[in-house]
């Protein structure tokens, strides 16, 4: 049996719908929300649910419990690896952070994490994802009034390029390890993937220019990216009502980007992906023309 836990967020539902879709496997939902998929009360931060809710799974797909402090996560994490040994699951999945991310603020706790499930004597494939595509999407729909009206794109991202993702790819790798993985359990070996660490590293790497050029097409007019100052994003984010955790990664991100360190090495994204990866670009695109920002004539010629 295999068990998805945050079925109620965006990845780990995708997850969860495309396992039970490939059929072949018994798979249950895990969430700590109303989700209406959820079949066992999977809470992170209740660890009296986890050694429960894991008995009997064999293949636990862990979905990274981020979007809280450092210590939070880390409590979380801890948690849901004494569970998984203490309730008998054989093997782990962990949705982790890419490579290039090694120098981003948020990247502690997933390589403490991947650490801490290594140690544990069970089998463990560690799924390093990419950046998700929803990061120059958002920018791109976030800036797309302004730049409506000013033909300019500003964003923090200097020179630099940021390779990404989109979820929808990453949850298809998912699906395939995870089928794979408790397939090979039931006919008593250890699992092809058992024990190996997986760069899903994006193909597709956006630049501000990118960016532009993607709004210039969603809004029927030339767009032309001008870099903003780290200071200037940091006092817009101040106003913007974030957390101040997340405005520590997002600035963080955005220091990685300007400083050219996350371009993307090798990936296995393309080896494991069974289609071509989704194009990026298009979802600009379409993230825009959806908020309705697009120029008369793109409207009449759609």
């Amino acid at each position: 049996m295999i068990l998805v836990t945050g079925v109620a967020g965006a990845l780990g539902g995708l997850i969860f719908d495309g396992l039970s879709a490939a059929g072949g496997v018994t798979v249950v939902a895990g969430s700590s929300s109303g989700d209406g998929r959820a079949a066992r009360r999977i809470d992170f931060d209740d660890p009296s649910t986890l050694t429960e809710g894991f008995t009997g799974v064999d293949v636990l797909v862990f979905v990274s419990a981020g979007y809280a402090e450092d210590d939070v996560v880390l409590a979380r994490h801890g948690a849901v690896a004494d569970a998984a040994v203490a309730a008998g699951v054989r093997h782990v999945i962990y949705t982790s952070l890419a490579g290039s991310g090694d120098s981003l603020s948020i990247a502690l706790p997933h390589r403490w994490t991947e650490a801490r499930l290594i140690s544990a004597p069970i089998a463990v494939t560690i799924l390093r994802n990419g950046l998700y595509a929803e990061v120059p999407v958002g920018l791109a729909a976030a800036g797309a009034e302004s730049a409506a009206t000013t033909g300019v794109f500003a964003a923090s991202f200097g020179t630099g390029r940021v390779p990404v993702v989109v979820r929808e790819d990453l949850a298809e790798v998912a699906v395939r390890v995870a089928a794979e993985s408790a397939h090979d359990l039931e006919a008593g070996g250890r699992g092809r993937h058992a024990d190996r660490t997986y760069e899903l590293e994006g193909v597709a790497a956006i630049s501000g220019d990118d960016i532009a050029e993607a709004l210039t097409d969603a809004l029927g007019r030339a767009v032309e990216y001008r870099n903003a100052s780290l200071a200037d994003t940091r006092m817009a984010l101040a106003g913007s009502g974030l957390q101040p955790y997340q405005i520590a990664h997002t600035i963080s991100l955005f220091s990685n980007i300007n400083a050219g360190l996350l371009e993307a090495g090798r990936s296995d994204l393309t080896t494991l992906l069974p289609t071509t990866p989704r194009p990026v670009r298009d979802l600009i695109v379409e993230a825009v023309r959806a908020g309705g920002y697009q120029s008369k004539s793109v409207v009449t010629t759609a």
